[in-house]
């Protein structure tokens, strides 16, 4: 077996970007589209699991499908502008890279408007895999070898455990600290201003580790 530098694997919504601005905007002007009552100000406060869960609150079944692509087609317009990165993000992502390491982020978010946000804001991992939420990110994190998965929400939680990745969470989003830790997270952090010297000071237990297929 050969060795590789450490990958980490980063969530989007809520752990590298605030997507609530955006997000909110882009449920007002799909409900005004389809006549639809939308709740923005309570959607945005459980960002995380995919968008068909949430439309499904206010659509019925055989409509949710519709308003997801119209949603999806309105966003790019509506909500990249709008979205600022969280404080840490850019550093988080130069820590693992100063070491050697690879970033990669890993979201439930439809992947073309989630490349969109990374590009606008001038963030740029080794790759962004999106359409994943919870144990199916575990799908992408083992593929790229990630030793490591950092997230907001106890789904990225349960993603991390289910790759056998170490869990690293961020109180950025809609789970608190006593949420994250009771879902196993291995590390709890306030935000990614703490990742830098969090990953310094355990960088050597993740330094050099088995190839995976695609590492």
């Amino acid at each position: 077996m050969t060795s590789r530098p450490l990958t980490v694997g980063f969530d989007l919504d809520m752990t590298l970007i605030d997507s609530r601005p955006g997000i909110h905007a882009c449920y007002l002007e799909l409900s005004e589209r389809t006549g639809t009552y939308i709740d923005a100000d309570l959607a945005v406060t459980r960002l995380g699991p995919p968008l068909a869960e949430e439309l499904g609150n206010w659509f019925p079944a055989e409509r949710v499908e519709a308003a997801g692509d119209l949603y999806r087609e309105l966003y790019p317009a509506i909500a990249v502008s709008a979205t600022p990165a969280l404080t840490g993000a850019r550093e988080a992502i130069e820590a693992v890279r100063q070491g050697g390491g690879r970033a990669i982020v890993v979201t439930a978010k439809y992947e073309p408007n989630a490349k969109l946000h990374l590009e606008h804001l001038g963030i740029e991992p080794d790759a962004v895999i999106g359409d994943l939420w919870a144990e199916r990110k575990a799908e992408a994190l083992r593929e790229y070898g990630a030793r490591v998965y950092v997230g907001d929400h106890v789904g990225d939680v349960r993603g991390a455990r289910a790759a056998g990745a170490l869990s690293v969470a961020v109180a950025t989003g809609p789970c608190d600290e006593g949420e994250l830790r009771a879902a196993g997270a291995d590390v709890v952090l306030a935000d990614l201003a703490a990742f830098p010297d969090w990953l310094a000071a355990n960088r050597t237990l993740f330094s050099r580790y088995r190839e995976s297929p695609r590492a």
